[in-house]
């Protein structure tokens, strides 16, 4: 099969699809590896060392019209839209749910986009949790940085110091990101708090912290109770293929101390608070009602060189399924590559997309829904 990497070109994108150790493998077994010139010097890796495994250098258009499958990282941005085509396999992060105009371009051209972060096994979603696991202890580390003086912040140091009492850390959803989150803010001597609304999770990270940190339902009260009392809101909800709930409004801002400071990792699926709009790491913090935000999307391209490594390492046996077995085949034997089609002969197949934009066509007979 023809496989192509592309150079990312979102804003701040540094990661690359695909690091040359996984373009080895895939030569080895046979395939046709496109890279486009350029594509993981930000991440670290040369031409040179593509090259040197088999992996032929081309321009982006030829990276684009050359390949079968196409492995990114990002979804395409408006720059790349001419390049999508209904002979295509897109293989990457989409969140359609969460952008109209990248859906409409896919079902125009009648792309078939698989999207990583609907892809889901047994163990969970597979492609999406390394980078969930590295934006929640980014979020940390986020939350250290800006509550100093210097960043702009009260001037506190999250793990406090001896007789000074750390800061309040509130965790808001207890999945990936959320875990990760809490534990390096433990690790920092933050004091914790993850709110979480499945009993089943609850009785797992109450296992998992031992007392650490306080793990409790969520429900209105114990919320606006917790915003009150917290220096740091971590928002870390998810529902896979969809835009993601906001569980903290405008209104409940006024219930925050004017030097709080909101960190939502859930923008890139639309945000987990009323108030975020997405912000990048050059200018990563706005302020809405007197309230810092800090809504950098994309938050693992700030360290590209260890998600890349951890993106290949996930995401290279789903590309050796899809170019060992061919498309068809391996979507009809693989069940969890079905979850991960999004779009495919200009219409939406994955129902998280298609209750998002309930006007674009979609096909009801083979909608594809994450099971609960």
């Amino acid at each position: 099969m023809r496989i192509s990497v592309v150079k990312e070109i979102k804003p701040q994108e540094e990661r690359v699809g695909l690091t040359p150790a996984g373009a080895a493998d895939l030569v080895r077994s046979g395939h046709t590896v496109y890279v486009e010139t350029g594509a993981g010097v930000a991440t670290g890796y040369t031409d040179e060392q593509y090259s040197s495994v088999g992996a032929q250098l081309v321009t982006q258009a030829e990276a684009w019209n050359s390949a079968e499958l196409l492995v990114k990282v990002k979804e395409p941005i408006e720059a790349e839209y001419g390049f999508l085509r209904p002979d295509l396999v897109l293989f990457t992060y989409l969140h359609l749910a969460a952008d109209r105009a990248l859906t409409e371009a896919l079902l125009g051209a009648g792309t078939l986009a698989i999207a990583y972060e609907t892809v889901q096994d047994d163990s969970g979603l597979p492609l999406l949790t390394p980078m969930s696991e590295i934006a929640g202890r980014l979020a940390a580390h986020a939350a250290a940085t800006h509550l100093a003086g210097n960043a702009g912040g009260p001037g506190l140091l999250l793990g406090g110091s001896p007789g000074v009492a750390p800061c309040r850390v509130l965790v808001i959803g207890g999945g990936v990101v959320g875990t990760q989150a809490a534990l390096l803010a433990l690790g920092m001597q933050a004091e914790v708090t993850i709110l979480d609304m499945s009993g089943r999770r609850i009785r797992q990270l109450d296992t998992l912290f031992a007392g650490r940190a306080r793990v409790l339902m969520s429900d209105i009260a114990t919320l606006e109770s917790e915003l009150a009392q917290a220096d740091v809101v971590i928002g870390a909800v998810l529902v896979p293929g969809r835009a993601a709930p906001k569980v903290v409004t405008r209104e409940q801002l006024r219930l925050l101390r004017p030097d709080t400071l909101l960190l939502d990792v859930a923008i890139d699926q639309g945000g987990a608070f009323e108030t975020s709009r997405p912000t990048t790491y050059d200018s990563p913090i706005i302020e809405v009602d007197g309230i810092r935000h800090y809504c950098v999307a994309n938050m693992p391209g700030g360290v590209p060189r260890t998600s890349t490594i951890a993106l290949t390492n996930a995401t290279l046996p789903y590309v050796r399924r899809l170019a060992d077995w061919g498309i068809e085949e391996a979507l009809a034997a693989d069940a969890s590559l079905r979850l991960g089609v999004n779009t495919r002969d200009g219409r939406i197949v994955y129902q998280g997309v298609a209750d998002a934009f309930t006007d674009l066509p979609g096909t009801v007979d083979s909608l594809q829904t994450v099971p609960a």
